[in-house]
């Protein structure tokens, strides 16, 4: 990985711009930092990644310098996004704007003058969406919104369906996947790696990075009753809020320790990853717990069963949008294993935790042919065509 400073004479013509708010730490800069990784590496564009919380983006990639106005990894030009790095923008050919996270006036009023100037020369403008599996979103996808500027934006909707704007995934990511999860001692060398010396090939492993949530603590205690080894790996975030008030613990105190057993169970602390080691975990676990965006996609692509604890939002909107995945997640599942995976979805996310412990059990017995549907579901939902292959070809074609 290249660490240098990005020169002020970089950018060209036909380079593009990503502007990024960090929101909930590591969701939307999750999302916005594999997707111009994949522009640089696939399409050689030239991408200026524009993001205002260095600090928090640093969390996901050691490496960053939250000091340094301008930097490099990967081929990607950081910027930190303030008013005084903001006075250097220079329009390319496409312009990003993550997530409606709003472009500083000064950038807006610079594309204006260029529109009355050199109309040619205005680059495309994008609204990158939240991805949704809502049946709405085919409708809205690509369409321009004129706005009271003169200007054009047009909203970007990532999804499943062809008619949509595609998933992140790297060309080769399922095949290095495939490779990984094919010799066993790859997962044990990464255990080893994040400090964990105790897990036997036969044990049970699970990640979770969720929400905090009573549904934690009463999955706890259902492996503790059950006779084989579990283990669950915790990145630090907001979940060890939950397991923390299980165990009549502070947070402090289980960073600290790193690893707490109850009878056969081990609940192990991990210290924040890069994405790349990130994928790695979730290719290495029976089962993952996600949460966000970037980390529920992630969890799809490793092929794993896994449960998806979605942001709550006013009026169980959220619970809208989970059950617009799971309909088309479940499209070819068996209608009993489709039904059980479901409802834990549903109990997880709204704390119905006797529901929570029935449903697990009940997939516990059911968990190789959820685990083959896992396996598959990949190559349905990238419909042929990824989320950077769509946008290179909107873009070529607008």
């Amino acid at each position: 990985m290249v660490n240098s400073p990005a020169s002020d004479n970089t950018t060209t013509a036909n380079h593009w711009d990503i502007f990024c708010v960090v929101v909930d730490n590591y969701g939307d800069i999750g999302v916005t930092w594999r997707l111009a990784k994949q522009l640089v590496d696939e399409y050689q564009i030239e991408i200026n990644l524009w993001v205002d919380d260095l600090h928090s983006f640093a969390h996901i990639l050691p490496q960053l310098d939250p000091n340094r106005i301008k930097q490099q990894f990967s081929g990607v030009n950081i910027i930190h996004w303030s008013k005084r790095s903001i006075i250097d923008f220079t329009p390319g050919a496409l312009l990003i704007e993550a997530f409606a996270c709003e472009l500083p006036s000064i950038i807006i009023n610079q594309l204006v003058a260029l529109k009355q100037s050199n109309p040619p020369q205005v680059p495309l403008w994008i609204n990158l969406e939240y991805l949704s599996a809502e049946d709405w979103v085919e409708g809205c996808h690509a369409l321009p919104s004129l706005q009271s500027t003169g200007l054009k934006k047009y909203f970007y909707f990532p999804g499943f369906t062809p008619k949509t704007g595609g998933l992140i995934c790297e060309a080769n990511l399922l095949q290095q996947r495939d490779s990984w999860q094919q010799n066993p001692q790859h997962k044990l060398a990464l255990f080893t790696q994040l400090g964990i010396n105790n897990i036997a090939a036969e044990d049970y492993v699970m990640s979770l990075f969720s929400y905090e949530t009573d549904s934690i603590g009463v999955l706890i205690d259902y492996f503790v009753q059950k006779t084989k080894t579990s283990h669950i790996l915790v990145p630090q975030g907001k979940s060890l809020a939950s397991i923390a008030k299980h165990l009549s613990c502070s947070v402090e105190e289980l960073i600290k320790q790193r690893h707490f057993q109850l009878d056969n169970v081990h609940i192990h602390v991990l210290p924040m990853t890069d994405q790349h080691g990130y994928d790695r975990l979730l290719w290495s676990c029976d089962f993952n717990i996600v949460r966000g965006e970037d980390s529920f996609l992630r969890a799809q692509w490793a092929g794993k069963p896994f449960i998806w604890h979605i942001y709550p939002q006013e009026d169980d909107y959220h619970l809208i949008k989970l059950r617009a995945f799971i309909k088309i997640y479940c499209d070819n599942l068996a209608p009993e294993i489709a039904n059980e995976w479901a409802e834990l979805n549903l109990a997880f996310n709204q704390d119905d935790l006797t529901k929570v412990v029935e449903h697990w059990q009940s997939i516990d017995f059911q968990y190789l042919p959820l685990l083959e549907h896992a396996k598959k579901w990949p190559i349905d939902a990238l419909n042929g065509a990824d989320l950077a292959s769509r946008l290179v070809r909107f873009v070529k074609n607008s």
